[in-house]
């Protein structure tokens, strides 16, 4: 038996309101916990303010949060699926997913500006050396390194330079560039400059030397990631197989694939598929990622 439209509309708005309010009384409490962490947090930086706020990205992501969230719902009430049992369920799950989703976007977008300006380190490093031979100070080969490198290290360069125009030492300048943009073979350059500064001796001789371990760095890196590509092709395949086939079943026997979309028990298991999905994929993404 089909439940009239007006009773429909009320189930929907019920808990398009019950939503609402949840997650309004949640941003209050997480938006008054990050201002208290950053009034009480001092000098730091992150490298999230390259593309976006943190007040706009908690924004964001509850928008995003009620979005899906109401979305779901009222895709499961159209579908005469309305049962709580069922919908409140669904909801929390694909509100779960919308507020993860733009913490994962950024985060992508910030490793990939990482994995860019980790490239530049070897030219980075070569620039500064041939600096040094020419006769220049250590802030003036910065400051042509920055003229010639692309972004993102040029940006993060002109960052410590206008940090040291301010009155900043240059050491601390590029302490806090590690904390902004953390890695192996920059924690290995700022060592070396840092440490030949304070016990004198050529600095150009100690980048050359750094140019060739860095490259041979790299190399090693190339193959590792070449090694290990045929397990993240695995998981991304593993992990899209199942939608490939519903949709090749889709299109062969809608009958017999409606009641997947159409049924309590149907949403039921595709939100567990997408769970299990997620699982899998991660930990087999997990096992072929080889930090080094």
């Amino acid at each position: 038996m089909e439940m009239p439209a007006t009773n429909l509309m009320i189930v929907f708005a019920g808990t398009t309101a019950f939503f609402a309010v949840a997650l309004r009384t949640a941003y209050r409490m997480l938006h008054e916990d990050m201002v208290s962490r950053q009034e009480n947090a001092v000098g730091e930086a992150s490298p999230l303010r390259r593309f976006i706020t943190p007040e706009k990205l908690l924004k964001l992501r509850f928008c995003t949060c009620l979005a899906l969230a109401i979305a779901a719902i009222l895709l499961l009430v159209g579908n005469g699926v309305v049962s709580p049992l069922v919908f409140l369920p669904v909801g929390v799950a694909f509100g779960a997913i919308g507020w993860q989703a733009p913490k994962i976007w950024f985060s992508i977008k910030i490793k990939k500006r990482k994995v860019l300006f980790d490239a530049q380190i070897l030219n980075l490093t070569m620039t500064l050396a041939n600096g040094l031979r020419s006769g220049q100070a250590l802030p003036q080969a910065l400051d042509a390194a920055a003229q010639r490198i692309d972004a993102p290290m040029k940006e993060e360069l002109a960052v410590v330079l206008q940090e040291c125009r301010l009155g900043l030492d240059l050491p601390e300048a590029l302490e806090r560039l590690y904390k902004r943009m953390p890695g192996e073979d920059l924690r290995l350059l700022l060592t070396s400059i840092r440490l030949t500064l304070q016990s004198g001796g050529s600095l150009a001789d100690v980048l050359e030397r750094m140019v060739e371990m860095i490259r041979s760095r790299t190399e090693f890196l190339e193959k590792v990631k070449t090694m290990t590509a045929q397990g993240r092709f695995e998981a991304i395949a593993m992990s899209l197989a199942p939608v490939f086939v519903y949709i090749l079943l889709r299109l062969i026997d809608p009958e017999l694939m409606k009641p997947l979309t159409s049924t309590p028990v149907g949403w039921c298991t595709v939100v567990a598929v997408a769970i299990t999905l997620g699982i899998g994929f991660f930990v087999i993404n997990k096992i072929v990622t080889i930090e080094v």
